[in-house]
């Protein structure tokens, strides 16, 4: 597995140097956003951005589609057999839009899939709703026993949203983000971080040491990060490896 740690003065310099380096193009790779650039105060504290650039291994091969898929039967141990890689696609700042292949297929055999995982996990009313916006494709889940589709903390939403991804890309005529979410999971996760966030680094300062969160996949920290990147008084990054890696707040002395 081929990675680069690169550093810039802004997280897509970073970016555009790493790819250079590794000689591939940003739908090859996964990046991880270490550390957001930071302009400082009076010229104190300054720091550039880092990224953790990532070549994707070959797409898994998925059984041929006249045969039934092998399905995989999903609970909350899934988050132990599948690696939540760090998988968010980094966007591609203020370019335009272009019109991109239909993915149709890819949309209807997602959601295949999907109501067959369900229906392993005992869900017969699952009804799945979709929006596509560039390369993103968005599925909205919908079911009485959705809590089951979620799991703690979300790590049940998460392994569907990854074996989905892996479905998506097998039929797509072109390169495919998915998102699966249920019940606006994804939203009141991200306000439930961005409060810890705020909390969190108030500790921070409060005590003068160091705090760290639990481990979580790499668009948790994202979000984490981002809150937190206006802070002119602690400073954020990672540290581990997948899927132990964890965020870290340090008070800026």
């Amino acid at each position: 597995m081929k990675q680069i740690t690169q550093t810039g003065l802004t997280v897509e310099n970073a970016i555009t140097e790493a790819l250079k380096k590794l000689q591939v193009t940003r739908e090859e790779v996964t990046i991880n956003v270490i550390q957001q650039e930071k302009k400082g105060f009076l010229g104190f504290g300054a720091k550039q951005a880092e990224v953790e650039v990532t070549v994707n291994e070959p797409e898994l091969k998925l059984p041929q589609s006249e045969e039934k898929p092998e399905i995989p039967v999903v609970t909350e141990k899934v988050v132990e057999t599948v690696a939540e890689k760090e998988g968010e696609e980094e966007a591609a700042g203020d370019e335009p839009e272009k019109s991109l292949p239909s993915n149709d297929e890819a949309i209807e055999e997602t959601k295949k899939y999907l109501q067959e995982i369900a229906k392993e996990m005992g869900i017969e009313d699952l009804s799945i709703s979709h929006s596509v916006k560039g390369k993103q494709a968005s599925f909205y889940l919908e079911s009485e026993k959705v809590a089951m589709l979620i799991g703690k903390r979300g790590h049940t939403l998460n392994s569907l949203q990854q074996l989905a991804q892996l479905v998506a890309n097998k039929y797509a005529n072109n390169f495919m983000m998915v998102e699966l979410d249920a019940e606006n999971y994804r939203e009141r996760r991200q306000e439930t971080l961005e409060q810890l966030a705020d909390r969190m680094a108030d500790k921070a300062i409060r005590t003068g040491s160091r705090v760290q969160f639990e481990p979580m996949p790499s668009y948790e920290r994202k979000v984490i990060h981002q809150a937190l990147s206006r802070r002119l008084d602690i400073d954020t990054y990672s540290e581990g490896k997948d899927p132990n890696r964890y965020l870290v707040i340090e008070p800026l002395r």
